[in-house]
């Protein structure tokens, strides 16, 4: 890797057998770009510029912890959210688009307040704190990713009351809200079979993993919560398992929750649901 044209044949050779053509191709670039400051344009316009050591040694590093399969964000420190850029770690999960159509959908609603349950990198709060003037708390269990999600609220300049709880342990809070929005861990045991690795190997099990023989904990946790937390006819919207949406509707119907609404991601997945307390 003596010029710049050397990187992407290098890196493409190491990765395409792991990631395939395409997704390497995309962490080729944005690796040339953490490491040496270069954009996809600057490549083609700069391919005969020499390549220090120093970038060199940053270029290995990242694409050694690539071919270990750890996710690219957590190697550049980084991932995008609803544009914004948030930072993440080992102790927060990787942002992922479909929570984008969940925060689209709460921004439909005219609320003043809300609150984000397992906040982690703190992306839905401070995304609904960015695209509206409602006041916003974030609740999570995780110290660490509490850390995390208060430096990225000071990054994008939002102010966030966040609380440290855990919803499985009743936490009694003195405020309501208009809303409350929650992406709890879904996935079940049994499906990490069927996960890929990178996930699995550096994403944090307890953000995202339930037993399969209680798959709506949280959900039951955070809908008891709702009840008392919940303004009349406040919102409750949840990020789901896509085979558990009857499941629970039905639970939220027992809980005195109405105009029930299950709606399919970009995928065609039924992924979402609101419900609204006492009308």
């Amino acid at each position: 890797m003596q010029y710049v044209r050397d990187i992407r044949p290098f890196l493409l050779e190491k990765l395409a057998p792991i990631y395939g053509e395409n997704e390497a191709n995309n962490m080729v670039y944005w690796s040339i770009e953490s490491a040496l400051g270069f954009s996809k344009s600057d490549c083609i316009m700069q391919q005969d510029a020499t390549v220090s050591e120093t970038q060199k040694l940053n270029l290995l590093e990242i694409v050694s912890r690539l071919v270990e399969e750890e996710p690219l964000q957590y190697i550049l420190g980084s991932a995008e959210f609803m544009s914004l850029e948030f930072k993440v770690n080992k102790h927060t999960l990787i942002p992922r688009p479909e929570t984008e159509e969940l925060v689209q959908w709460v921004l439909k609603e005219d609320f003043k307040s809300a609150l984000d349950i397992g906040t982690g990198s703190g992306c839905i709060a401070i995304s609904l704190a960015k695209q509206s003037k409602a006041s916003l708390c974030a609740l999570d269990s995780s110290k660490e990713a509490l850390e995390v999600a208060k430096e990225n609220a000071k990054n994008n300049e939002v102010a966030i009351d966040f609380i440290h709880a855990d919803i499985l342990q009743k936490p009694a809070l003195q405020k309501t809200f208009d809303v409350i929005v929650s992406n709890p861990p879904y996935v079940l045991e049994s499906d990490k079979k069927l996960m890929h690795t990178n996930v699995l190997k550096h994403e944090p099990h307890t953000a995202l993993f339930v037993l399969d023989k209680e798959p709506l904990v949280f959900y039951n946790s955070i809908t008891d919560f709702a009840q008392n937390h919940l303004n009349e006819t406040g919102k409750l919207f949840f990020e789901i398992h896509e085979k558990k949406g009857d499941e629970l509707l039905q639970m939220l119907q027992e809980k005195g929750f109405s105009k029930l609404e299950l709606r399919k991601d970009m995928q065609g997945k039924e992924r979402m649901v609101k419900a609204v307390w006492k009308i």
